[in-house]
């Protein structure tokens, strides 16, 4: 699956590294790009390990905001 997320409240690179850090710990997270400039992650997952709720929740575990 791909999937794109808003992520708001990205202001410089280490939110962004902060962000790819949250995405990429997920079990079944094949790739990630983030785009500061977009305020947009784009993700490609095995949707048989986690589900984009389960990545959207951990970047809200940070305090980030996902639209």
């Amino acid at each position: 699956m791909k999937s794109s997320i808003r992520v708001c409240n990205m202001n410089d690179l280490e939110d962004v590294n902060n962000v790819r850090r949250a995405i990429s710990g997920n079990e079944g997270v094949v790739a990630c790009e983030i785009s500061l400039e977009k305020g947009e992650a784009n993700v490609v997952y095995d949707d048989f390990f986690v589900n984009i709720d389960k990545i959207i929740e951990s970047i809200e575990d940070l305090g980030y905001t996902v639209l």
